[in-house]
């Protein structure tokens, strides 16, 4: 299903090599995040293992679909893949660390709850150029969430739970709009800032 191609050695993220063939690959995990782009909020990441037994319609990359749509699909995905874990990296780690790595630290942390279950992924397959370094073999998928079911499933889980989170932060901060926004820098959330 996955391979790299030969002549480029072991895999910068851990010094793992993919083999020419990950031929027999039965746990693939896609990882994906959702807040890189926000003025507020964490950033979360998802990482799902789907069931090719229990199909799920309508996987997609998260931005594409709406609210109410990610919100059945998220119902749908958490009862049917075989295993999944969302995880976040705090506005203090995102401030510290910056954007970047706090989503890879986010990536981490949700795979290693994934992995924390007993399920372990054969692959771990990272929405973008960049993976997170994880003890598994691991291979970036540009526009990896258009592209790969699993990859799909864990941006709409990470979207969502993303965005649930600002709908909560709106009830305690409503000036800043975090409902309708969820952290993006729109027009109404930029003029709502104090600077």
């Amino acid at each position: 299903m996955a391979s790299q191609k030969t002549g480029k050695g072991p895999s910068p993220q851990m010094g793992l090599e993919l083999t020419q063939t990950v031929a027999v690959v039965r746990h693939l995990c896609g990882v994906d995040e959702a807040g890189r782009g926000p003025l507020a909020g964490p950033v979360y990441a998802a990482a799902v293992i789907l069931n090719p037994e229990r199909q799920i319609r309508g996987l997609a990359d998260s931005k594409i679909l709406s609210a109410d749509k990610r919100a059945v699909l998220f119902e749908r995905i958490c009862e049917r893949a075989i295993g999944w874990h969302i995880a976040s990296a705090s506005v203090e780690e995102i401030d510290s660390l910056n954007i970047l790595h706090a989503s890879m630290l986010a990536m981490q942390r949700a795979v290693a709850g994934l992995t924390a279950s007993g399920i372990l992924p054969d692959l771990v397959q990272v929405d973008g150029n960049r993976c997170p370094q994880v003890p598994y073999p691991v291979e970036a998928i540009v526009k990896g969430d258009a592209k790969v079911r699993a990859i799909s499933a864990a941006s709409i889980l990470a979207k969502v739970a993303r965005d649930r989170e600002l709908h909560a932060l709106h009830l305690e901060y409503p000036q800043y709009g975090f409902d309708a926004h969820v952290g993006y820098p729109t027009p109404q959330h930029l003029a709502a800032l104090p600077f």
